[in-house]
């Protein structure tokens, strides 16, 4: 069986990604590798860094001519990823083609009514899930499908959601990302630490999970609950490994909560320093379960940067709707620490959550307002995803339609902003849109390198109803206001 797994043109194609860090899909990388190891035929086409247009995607596959073909997604690139499961089956019939990732984990059944090109769904981690559905058809056997715990699927216009897989307990016995399978010279990942300047970069991910319950996070939907990770030599073992083949001088950790076990952190910063291993590196963290002595730690084996979700700025807010219950405390005293041990830290907040009031919205800004001279600060409006609770709260307030499709890139029914927020759908309840707009643009004016500008064309061509007209129309409006007021004040 030929196995062929494919990036969308545009990758993860969020907002985040439009400024040079385009990174390894490692999901498809750990899927590769798996599937090597078990003797089979696997080709990764990473259509985002090759910058291929549809018709050399399509050629790749012709020529190939795969059994299956794999395509991997998140809801900010699921256009792309599901356009490119209707060319593979276009171009190249035969094929069975499958689509995995975060979004199609959480949107399994969605996908297989709307897209009939699409034959299977894998949900969840998809290293054995995968490996066994490959069996499967390599062996033509329908009837041995249902036993296949993590899928989703249809026959004869039937869809069938099997139970879902048991996590993988021990990632130790995972291989290292099938790296070798991509041209990742071409990636030119790069992250700019200071006093060092610009160095080679690795990307590596070393957990699955997430213990805690914020109302808009997808990951322990798509990783469980339960955190799972590699052991500290295993970690130091692949930082070594990225290093001596990959020349990598700077490592991105891109685990949800890279010290959710302290103890586990110390001991793989211990590993580094004892190996005396020249790396950089950067992670997210839990606030909460940080202190200034682990902290020190990392610096001393090469943490330069470190980011934490706050949300938001009403304890309220904090706790009773997001559920996450962390001080404000917490978060004085980290970047305190960091700006004492010479780290640079970002901080995360998220603007129009349930039954935030102005009040409370402006909580976030006073709090942005203190820490903007000692952090960087990161924003963004609530964003719904789906089988989150924030989903499920918004269809029960009547702000989010029972009958939307995740599929069906134009809804006038919902909110996105394409140029800067991808198309996700975003989250209003109690703010205005004029309410929202003049927080983000009074965040925006204060950080450096933003462009409005290049933003516009994408802008014009999403205005897709007279509801998108009006908002972009307060958004114009309030980018007016604020910047008067703020060249008043200057």
């Amino acid at each position: 069986m030929k196995v062929m797994l494919l990036v969308p043109p545009g990758g993860y194609f969020a907002e985040r990604w439009t400024k040079g860090t385009l990174m390894p899909a490692l999901g498809i990388l750990y899927i590769a590798a798996y599937l090597e190891n078990k003797g089979m035929e696997v080709k990764v086409v990473p259509s985002e860094v090759l910058e291929l247009k549809w018709r050399e995607i399509e050629k790749e596959i012709s020529n190939y001519k795969p059994d299956v073909v794999g395509v991997t997604t998140t809801t900010e690139n699921r256009f792309l990823a599901f356009e490119l499961i209707r060319r593979s089956k276009k171009v190249y019939p035969t094929a069975r083609t499958v689509i995995g990732g975060p979004h199609a984990s959480m949107a399994a059944q969605d996908a297989l009514e709307h897209i009939p090109e699409l034959d299977f769904v894998v949900r969840g981690e998809g290293e054995i899930t995968t490996y066994e559905l490959v069996k499967a058809l390599e062996s033509k056997k329908e009837d041995s499908l249902s036993k296949i715990p993590g899928i989703s699927y249809r026959i004869n216009g039937k869809i069938f959601i099997n139970p879902s897989r048991s996590p993988l307990h021990d990632l130790d016995l995972l291989p290292f990302p099938a790296r070798h399978l991509i041209p990742y010279e071409k990636y030119n990942f790069y992250l700019d630490v200071p006093g060092k300047g610009k160095l080679p970069a690795a990307n590596l991910m070393t957990s699955r999970g997430c213990p805690f319950e914020c109302n808009f996070c997808a990951t322990p939907i798509n990783w469980g609950r339960i955190v799972r990770s590699m052991s500290p030599e295993k970690v130091v073992e692949e930082i070594e490994y990225v290093i001596n083949r990959y020349n990598a001088k700077a490592i991105w950790f891109y685990d949800d909560t890279f010290n959710f076990n302290p103890k586990r952190v110390e001991k793989i910063c211990d590993l580094i320093m004892e190996r005396d291993l020249d790396i950089q590196w950067t992670c997210e963290l839990r606030i909460d379960v940080m202190t200034k002595e682990l902290l020190s730690k990392m610096k001393k084996a090469g943490l330069y940067y470190v980011s934490f979700g706050v949300e938001a700025g009403s304890e309220r807010i904090r706790k009773e709707i997001i559920k996450k219950n962390i001080k404000l405390e917490h978060l004085y005293n980290i970047v305190r620490w960091c700006k004492e041990l010479e780290i640079l830290s970002n901080c995360f907040f998220i603007f129009s959550h349930p039954t935030e009031t102005w009040q409370e919205a402006k909580e976030t800004i006073n709090i942005i307002e203190r820490l903007k001279n000692d952090s960087e600060i990161s924003i963004s409006i609530l964003h719904i995803y789906p089988g989150t609770n924030l989903e499920k709260k918004a269809k029960e307030m009547g702000k989010f339609p029972e009958d939307f499709t995740w599929t069906k890139k134009k809804d006038k029914r919902i909110i996105t902003l394409p140029a800067a927020q991808g198309y996700v759908p975003l989250f209003q309840d109690k703010l205005s849109w004029a309410d929202i707009s003049e927080l983000v643009f009074r965040w925006s004016f204060s950080k450096k390198g933003i462009s409005y500008l290049r933003k516009i064309p994408v802008t014009l061509t999403s205005i897709n109803s007279l509801s998108a007209l009006k908002r972009y129309l307060i958004m114009f409006l309030v980018f007016l206001k604020v910047k008067i007021l703020k060249i008043y004040k200057s």
